[in-house]
Order: C-alpha cells, then sequence, then structure tokens
C-alpha cells in the first residue's frame, strides 16, 4: 500500500499537474520516444500530432493523483486501461520504460519543484499503479490465451469478404489463416488490426466487431478518415484498409478486448435503448444483434444518427431485423440536408434534425430505461446530459466514447 505521507505528497502536487500537466507529458512522450524508441509502435501517431495523446496521459496522471487515497473512485479507469494495454500487447517489461521516463520529465520539467521527497513518492505511487495494471493484464492474458480459439499476441487472419456499407464504411471480415476456430467475445468489443507501415515498421487500430458472438469469422466495420476536419490528419490504417487490402490478404490481429459490451441473455424489466451516431454503429449493432437472438422478448430500442442516407450503414441489415423481431423499434435520424438523387420520407421512423430529448421522447417514451450509446463528443454530450436531466441513474448509463479518453471529463461536465 501507499503510504499516508507519500499520499499527502502526492495530493500537494495536483495543482502543478493541474496547470501544467499537459506540458509535461509532451516533454514526457518527446523523451521517451527519444531514449526508447522501440517503444513507437505501441502509439497512435495521429493521436499524438493532435495532442490527444498528451491530454489523454495527463488527464489520468490528474486523476490519479488526486484519487490516490480513493483508488476505488479509479476502478473503471483501471478496467479501461488494462483493456487498452492488453489490445496493445503491452507487457511488464514495458513499465519501467514509462516510469523512468516520466520520473525524470517531472524533474526536468518541473525543476526545483521536484524534490527528492516528491520523486520518491511519485516512484512509490507509479509503483503502485502498474502492479494492479500488470496483475489485472496477466489475468485478461490467460483468459485470451486459454479461451476456446484463443491465441497470444498476434495472429495471421485472412480476409475472405470486403463489403462496401456506406460512402466511408467498409466492412473486413476475416478468419484465421491456419484454419483455426474463432473465440467468442462480448458484443460490443474490439480486436487489434496490426499492419506494416512504409518505414518497414508497423501501427496498431482497435476496431469494434460489428458482427455477433459465435460466428465463426470476424467482423470490423472501418470509417475511411481523409482528414478533412480541420485538424485531425487522414486516418493511415483506415485508408489502407479501404485502397489497399482485399480478399485473399493476410492481416495480423490480437484477441478481442474491451470493457464496454452487454449481457445479451440479462433479464430486466426495463427495455434497452440502443443509441448510435455514424460509425458508432460499430460496437451497438454487435449488441443489437446478439440481444434479438438472445433475447427477442425484451422490448428493445434502436436510433442511429447520420449526416444523410448515403453515410448511413447497414440499414438494410436492421430493417430486415425489425421486421424479424417484434419487440425492436427502429428509428433514423439524419441532421443535413438529402442528397442530390436521395429521397427522404419522413415518418414516425425517419427524422431529420439530432438525438436529443424530444426525439427519445418521442420514440422511447419513458426514460426508464438501460442505455447503451457510441459517437461522436456533440452526439454523446447531448445524450448524456439529457440521461442526467431526466435523473437516469449511472447504472443504467453505458457508453463507448471513439476517441482519446480525456474528452470524456469535458463531456461529462457539459453535461452538468
Amino acid at each position: 500500500m501507499v503510504s499516508e505521507k507519500t499520499i499527502a505528497t502526492i495530493k500537494a502536487t495536483v495543482p502543478l499537474l493541474q496547470t501544467g500537466g499537459e506540458a509535461l507529458t509532451q516533454h514526457f512522450y518527446k523523451r521517451m520516444f527519444s531514449h526508447n524508441p522501440e517503444v513507437l509502435t505501441l502509439f497512435n501517431p495521429a493521436h499524438q500530432a493532435t495532442g490527444h495523446q498528451q491530454k489523454a496521459l495527463a488527464g489520468a496522471i490528474c486523476a490519479y493523483a488526486a484519487n490516490i487515497d480513493n483508488l476505488e473512485a479509479l476502478g473503471s479507469a483501471v478496467e479501461l486501461i488494462a483493456q487498452k494495454h492488453v489490445s496493445l500487447r503491452i507487457k511488464p517489461e514495458h513499465y519501467p520504460i514509462v516510469g523512468e521516463n516520466l520520473l525524470a520529465s517531472i524533474k526536468e520539467v518541473l525543476g526545483d519543484v521536484a524534490t527528492p521527497e516528491v520523486l520518491d513518492a511519485w516512484g512509490q505511487a507509479y509503483d503502485f499503479l502498474a502492479d494492479i495494471l500488470i496483475k489485472r493484464e496477466a489475468t485478461i492474458y490467460s483468459e485470451q490465451l486459454n479461451a476456446e480459439g484463443g491465441w497470444e499476441d498476434f495472429k495471421k487472419f485472412k480476409v475472405i469478404k470486403k463489403e462496401k456499407e456506406s460512402d466511408v464504411i467498409t466492412s473486413f471480415y476475416f478468419k484465421p489463416e491456419d484454419g483455426g476456430s474463432v473465440p467468442t467475445f462480448k458484443p460490443g468489443q474490439y480486436i487489434t488490426v496490426r499492419v506494416p507501415t512504409a518505414n518497414g515498421s508497423t501501427t496498431m487500430r482497435n476496431y469494434s466487431l460489428s458482427n455477433k458472438p459465435g460466428s465463426d469469422y470476424f467482423r470490423i466495420s472501418v470509417k475511411r478518415e481523409d482528414g478533412s476536419v480541420e485538424g485531425t490528419p487522414s486516418g493511415y490504417v483506415s485508408n489502407l484498409l479501404h485502397n489497399s487490402i482485399d480478399v485473399g490478404d493476410v492481416v495480423e490481429l490480437a484477441p478481442p478486448c474491451g470493457e464496454f459490451f452487454i449481457d445479451p441473455a440479462e433479464k430486466s424489466e426495463r427495455p434497452l435503448v440502443l443509441l448510435a451516431a455514424g460509425v458508432g454503429i460499430t460496437p451497438i449493432l454487435s449488441m443489437l444483434l446478439a440481444v434479438t437472438e438472445a433475447n427477442p422478448d425484451r422490448k428493445t430500442y434502436f436510433i442511429h444518427a447520420n449526416l444523410h442516407e448515403l453515410r448511413h450503414a447497414f440499414g438494410k441489415t436492421i430493417d430486415e431485423l425489425a421486421k424479424a423481431t417484434p419487440n425492436l423499434k427502429v428509428h433514423y435520424c439524419y441532421s443535413d440536408p438529402v442528397p442530390d438523387g436521395v429521397e427522404r420520407i419522413l415518418s414516425k421512423e425517419i427524422s431529420t434534425g439530432f438525438v436529443d430529448g424530444p426525439l427519445l421522447e418521442s420514440v422511447v417514451g419513458g426514460f426508464d430505461a438501460d442505455y447503451y450509446f457510441c459517437g461522436p463528443s456533440p452526439f454523446m454530450t447531448e445524450i448524456i446530459r439529457e440521461l442526467h436531466n431526466r435523473r437516469v441513474p449511472e447504472s443504467q448509463i453505458h457508453f463507448e466514447f471513439f476517441g482519446p479518453r480525456e474528452e470524456l471529463e469535458a463531456i461529462k461536465q457539459a453535461a452538468q
């Protein structure tokens, strides 16, 4: 356990971290990549370029320092970090590299403030957290290896099908190259794709599984990121998949991970509300497919928001599912004008605008339900704000955010 003296010293550094945490983490990453370039492949360069990774680490350090005397408050964050680390194949030998560079960065950035007492306290605190994560990650690695069809690290999978779902989303179906079985997963989880880079190295990305568990293949549905949004670079891996990976090609995959999932067979008197915006449909679709198969009697609402019809993925699949599932109610919402050559007929199932309180009330009715949702930050902010305003218990609110985790705090604050 961390001593009372260490706790007091760490908490005393919180104001410094709140004002200078981002500068510290920027220095940390530059230092680590310079001194230990072997860890470069573990990080997303796009998040480095935009500063998202630096902000994420700064937020995590501040949260840890502020809650070091109440680590139960960080329970969900610890699980998220452990799952993410396993997805990227972080191992115990990587922790000393991070620790050494973090302590050195604290000393180099904070200067005289980083007294031997402060450095010793942060060294103890880091080792304590590292031990928690290493033990949890060891359990996850063991579960992955011992699962039926499971494996360790990365395994070669062949692309057996490539299917265009919208003007920016394409699905990729994978089976093991060695002909082995595909392990099951929890609906909502993701896998990691590792591909080569132009400089002879590799890079990794996480993609949600969009098919239901129990299939004899994995399916991911990838949005092509073209960098059209200011400050956002083009996605290297998404463009590689869309433009260069075809049926018959082989890619490397790591086993399924993730703490955002649903138990499809769970019995509940409350309705289930599944909400997605854009490519946020990928984990939500896996949930929908699993729930309607395992628990078709549960009242389920599915709402999918898109810019317009050409961006709308899986519409045919969901329409057919709704026809076969009486307890499933589907609604589509479009925020942009109708594209040329497309007809939009507004109805109880199709609307123009955004997913907000009035829409939820008109589609779902009451707000006492279990909510699972995923999408970009404006969508997430609106949903969280509305559910909080309606006093929906936190235990009934579940979501996955595509992007650096530190933005979640901004979303929660905006929702209050």
